[in-house]
């Protein structure tokens, strides 16, 4: 409930920029990066696959990034176009508008706390998918019993 709170206020605070915070955190992310992959936003954005990919098929189709040629043909590399860039131009100072209001009405300290949990709780979620990967990609164990042979 918190979170979807929060989330409205960015949103609204960036609806005249035309992307909601999600969109934004990815178009930042890219921007950052120059070019980046599923598998490297996944990971920075702690965002599913399933998600990120509904949101970049998104970005993709209203113009906002555009795919990158990449050597592996499997990887979808995705940049900017540069619809993108002016968006990002227009939405960067909004955000921070929001994250000052934030800031203002939660207080330094407050918000450094918040963020440290959460920071933890990312850490925690992170694991666990990276935990649940490893156990998907093990080979299966067998499930018969040894025989002892004496001794």
């Amino acid at each position: 409930m918190v979170t979807r709170a929060v989330t409205q206020l960015y949103d609204d605070v960036l609806r005249p920029s035309g992307v909601r915070v999600t969109q934004f955190s990815i178009l930042a992310t890219i921007g950052r990066m120059r070019e980046a992959n599923l598998k490297q936003l996944e990971g920075t954005l702690a965002i599913d696959q399933t998600t990120l990919t509904r949101s970049l098929n998104l970005l993709e189709r209203d113009g906002l990034i555009e795919r990158s040629p990449h050597p592996d043909g499997r990887v979808k590399a995705m940049r900017l176009a540069s619809k993108g860039a002016r968006v990002l131009e227009i939405a960067r100072p909004l955000w921070a508008q929001a994250q000052d209001q934030v800031l203002r009405e939660l207080g330094r300290k407050r918000w450094a706390d918040a963020q440290r949990r959460l920071a933890h709780l990312l850490h925690l979620a992170v694991e666990k998918r990276r935990s649940r990967r490893k156990r998907r990609h093990m080979p299966a164990r067998s499930t018969t019993p040894k025989r002892h042979t004496g001794g």
